[in-house]
């Protein structure tokens, strides 16, 4: 190394007058350049560069060109590297080149974690041979300190015990039994093993498997959480001095003490390993205890922990437990669910659900609850009908019931018998699964009483009682009129009792009896509310001689309940016949023969005339008199009679019914409304009709939209 002190000199002065790059923190690695490498380096330069890496790494510098005017011993121009400002090398030259010092390919090694580089130049770069200068790479590299020789200085080994190398630094540890002093270099024996809370964890005699130290008085302690139980599971290598005696091994100076709560302290000595040893506890302490003399050899285990177990709940009628396991343990759950058609009870109330933990104590935090049978509570009940049970009782799970109406005046819609059950929802359900319960329907044309043979009204017999229960005894601002039930809440007239003089009269005065065949008993009665009047919207009829689309609705307040004196008329289809001489009845409150108003009702058996015959007839009524307008016949309209007359609906009977008899159903329904007539009972005259097949649509229509 002689060639380096010719500029040693220089070097100092160069040291002291160079410029240094701004600092940073260290990095692991970097790049450092000639000037403007790499084009050739200007000449006359001094320039100093301050390499470092962090604490605990040694700096590592790779050239990976280098090309520096070669001289003898690097006269004129240099790269120096320096550490704590000592020379460690000097280059110059070009790789291969005769003259200079090039490093070639081999690294340099930092003693610590610093480099300074040094390039000077003189004051020329030849041409044409300039030269580019250099360009390295510099990094961080590992110190393993843990192999490094034991310091100079006699304090010790870095470690006592264990040393760990690590990335830029290295850390001691000690071996079982011993704990690291506040140095964080040497260790000393501990017998104080702490708190041990993991769920699991080993434990051993301090310098296990060496044999253990004599005067030791160490203390561990298992303490995990509770609901938690720990175990102890000795190893075979069980060595603890005693002294044997016929009743086994006496722990006299050494031993291995376990204490648990609530129970008689346990020491263990001897060469046969303890093994396994439950607790039943959640914590536990060990005393290891040694005397000045003997030799034990120590021991080792492991202990590990287990949740409380809760005994296994009984099982519930009617429900089940869930999920069901062989054994439960701390912190399990439970839950209890009742079979279809039960439902959970706890201290005599009904709950939605449940579930219960199995507590830390072994014991489930809630007792069982009991699966009672759910009910439905009452069917609702069924309008004009009632209910039935066919099985079960008390309205609970599974029981039937059946609807029923009261026959023979309603009828369940659709005709079949439906039974219904008590589902598991608490709803009752039919068949087909539906909370639905029937609908009665009342029961049309059918009257309880029939009438043996058919006489006239005008000097025809009282209609006995409940044969005509659809009529209806209608006063109108103090006129009598006739009309018909056909619902519960609706009643069909002729449009003339509630015109008047091109006015609808007000409802107020429209009084509506029915249920009985005596007139002055009726008018006894309180009268049914009026809600509406629905006279036909075409009905036109100024000078009293137009009956054109004469029919009418009447709305009632208060829907009726049918018995056998008040049950309702059929309606007729849309495509009803009327056959020419089918016989038809006609009932009303009106006049009689001797001009007199009725007081019982009446009846009388009429046939249906034909068309022309009805036209004829209006035709000669019109040629008898000039002083009275006759009404025009229409096709809304038909006529009934007999052409030797005396047999007639007459004034009073207005707006009552004329029924046919389905000739299948036996169902009486109403063919015709009683509407306008020459005379009463007059040969050659008929009574005329509203034909009511040709108001079906309009009659359902305003029913339906005056719900």
């Amino acid at each position: 190394m002689d060639w380096i002190h010719p500029f040693n000199w220089l070097l100092c002065v160069s040291v002291c007058e160079c410029w240094r790059l701004a600092r940073s923190l260290p990095a692991l690695h970097g790049v450092v350049q000639s000037p403007q490498f790499p084009q050739p380096y200007p000449a006359a330069l001094s320039q100093q560069w301050d390499l470092s890496v962090p604490e605990g790494y040694q700096l590592q510098l790779s050239f990976t060109h280098l090309d520096i005017e070669p001289s003898a011993d690097c006269y004129y121009d240099s790269l120096t590297v320096l550490y704590d400002k000592k020379v460690l090398a000097g280059f110059c030259g070009q790789e291969n080149s005769a003259d200079g010092h090039h490093p070639g390919n081999r690294p340099l090694l930092s003693p610590g974690n610093r480099l300074t580089l040094v390039l000077q130049t003189d004051d020329t770069n030849p041409e044409p041979h300039q030269h580019l200068g250099f360009s390295a790479h510099y990094q961080a590299k590992d110190i393993d300190e843990c192999s490094a020789p034991d310091p100079e200085d006699s304090s010790g080994p870095l470690c006592s015990q264990i040393c760990h190398n690590t990335l830029g630094s290295y850390m001691c540890s000690c071996r079982h039994g011993y704990e690291l002093r506040p140095d964080q270099r040497t260790c000393v024996l501990s017998c104080g093993g702490g708190i041990f809370d993991e769920p699991e964890g080993t434990l051993s005699s301090p310098g296990y498997p060496d044999p253990s130290p004599h005067g030791l008085a160490c203390q561990y302690v298992i303490s995990v959480e509770p609901g938690f139980i720990v175990t102890l599971n000795f190893t075979d290598s069980f060595h603890i001095e005693h002294i044997g005696t016929q009743n086994g091994p006496s722990c006299l100076y050494h031993w291995l003490q376990v204490s648990i709560p609530d129970k008689e302290p346990q020491k263990l000595c001897g060469v046969r390993s303890p093994g396994l040893m439950p607790t039943n506890s959640y914590t536990v302490q060990l005393n290891y205890h040694t005397d000045w003399a003997g030799l034990s050899q120590g021991w080792s285990l492991h202990y590990t922990t287990q949740r409380v177990q809760c005994a296994p709940p009984s099982s519930i009628t009617n429900g089940r437990v869930t999920p069901n396991f062989p054994q439960y343990y701390y912190r399990d759950y439970i839950q209890v669910r009742c079979d279809p058609g039960y439902k959970l009870m706890m201290d005599g109330r009904e709950i939605k659900s449940y579930a219960s933990m199995c507590q830390k104590n072994g014991q489930w935090h809630l007792s069982l609850p009991e699966c009672h049978i759910i009910d439905c509570g009452e069917p609702e009940k069924l309008l004009n009908g009632g209910v039935r049970f066919i099985s079960g009782s008390q309205n609970q799970h599974l029981s039937v019931i059946q609807y029923y109406c009261n026959e023979p005046f309603y009828s369940l819609l659709g005709g079949a018998t439906v039974s219904y059950t008590c589902a598991a929802d608490r709803t009752w359900r039919d068949n087909l699964d539906t909370p639905v319960i029937p609908s009665c329907i009342p029961v049309c044309g059918q009257p309880t009483m029939s009438i043996s043979g058919f006489q006239r009204v005008m000097g025809g017999d009282k209609a006995p009682d409940k044969t005509i229960p659809w009529q209806v005894m209608l006063s109108v601002d103090g006129g009598r009129g006739g009309a018909m039930v056909i619902g519960d809440r609706w009643i069909m007239t002729a449009a003339h009792n509630l015109v008047q003089q091109d006015k609808l009269v007000l409802k107020e005065k429209v009084r509506v009896f029915v249920g009985d065949n005596d007139a002055e008993k009726l008018a006894k009665l309180t009268p049914l509310g009026v809600t509406s009047l629905h006279p036909h919207p075409e009905y036109k009829n100024t000078d009293s001689a137009n009956y054109n689309h004469d029919s009418a609705l009447i709305k009632l307040q208060q829907p009726l309940t049918f018995q056998a004196a008040i049950m309702p008329l059929c309606l007729p289809p849309e495509n009803a016949t009327y056959n020419i001489g089918q016989i038809g009845m006609v009932s009303g409150f009106g006049i009689k023969e001797d001009d007199t108003i009725a007081n019982d009702l009446r009846y009388i058996l009429l046939p249906v005339v034909k068309e022309d015959e009805c036209q004829d007839s209006v035709n000669r009524a019109k040629a008898a008199t000039s002083t009275k307008k006759i009404p025009v016949l229409t096709v809304n309209m038909f006529c009934a009679g007999v052409p030797e007359g005396g047999k007639d609906s007459c004034m009073g009977d207005s707006g009552g019914a004329y029924v046919l008899r389905d000739s299948i159903t036996k169902r009486f329904w109403a063919a015709g409304i009683v509407s306008w007539g020459v005379g009463c009972g007059q040969t050659g005259r008929y009574g005329v009709y509203t034909r009511v097949a040709k108001y079906i649509s309009w009659i359902n229509k305003t029913m339906e939209d005056n719900k």
